[in-house]
């Protein structure tokens, strides 16, 4: 039980630890902010990232994730962030480093979330709870589906939708 609590707390943490910046990202992406880059520029950088891990050049994979993710930062939707943690584990994969990359896959995943939360986004929540459920952290797919439930709301398809996802 207290490696379930302590994990329950770590979890809490990071929601917590989130918002603030789904904020800024928010009050950025409504200003302008700096130097917002084009939406798809995370998909081109991706696209690198691929690449470089087919020619096994593992500095410059990891070099261009990492862009795709500061461009997924400025862009104004959760799709370059699912992206982007898909990438970190094809990169984790490739690397060995499987650890690390679970890590940056899961921050990817909670800033998609956030986002399409934020955009009353059924669709961007339910894949960013699919990512959640594909690295089985349970805690992290029972917040989505809640948040995919009231997002759902009275239409039936969409709540049927959540249901198949609450099932696996």
């Amino acid at each position: 039980m207290g490696i379930d609590r302590a994990r329950h707390v770590f979890m809490c943490l990071i929601f917590v630890a989130a918002m603030p910046l789904a904020a800024l990202e928010m009050t950025l992406a409504r200003t302008g902010g700096p130097a917002i880059r084009p939406a798809a520029s995370w998909l081109t950088l991706l696209g690198d990232m691929d690449s470089a891990l087919a020619h096994g050049d593992l500095a410059s994979a990891s070099a261009a994730r990492h862009k795709a993710h500061l461009a997924a930062l400025g862009s104004r939707s959760w799709e370059g962030f699912l992206a982007v943690g898909d990438a970190a584990l094809r990169l984790g994969d490739a690397s060995g480093d499987h650890r690390a990359m679970e890590a940056e896959a899961r921050r990817a995943y909670l800033s998609a979330l956030t986002r399409a939360r934020a955009e009353r986004s059924l669709d961007g929540v339910l894949g960013a709870t699919e990512s959640f459920v594909r690295l089985g952290d349970h805690q992290a797919v029972e917040q989505g589906i809640r948040m995919a439930r009231d997002l759902a709301g009275p239409d039936a398809d969409s709540q049927a939708r959540v249901t198949t996802l609450a099932g696996r």
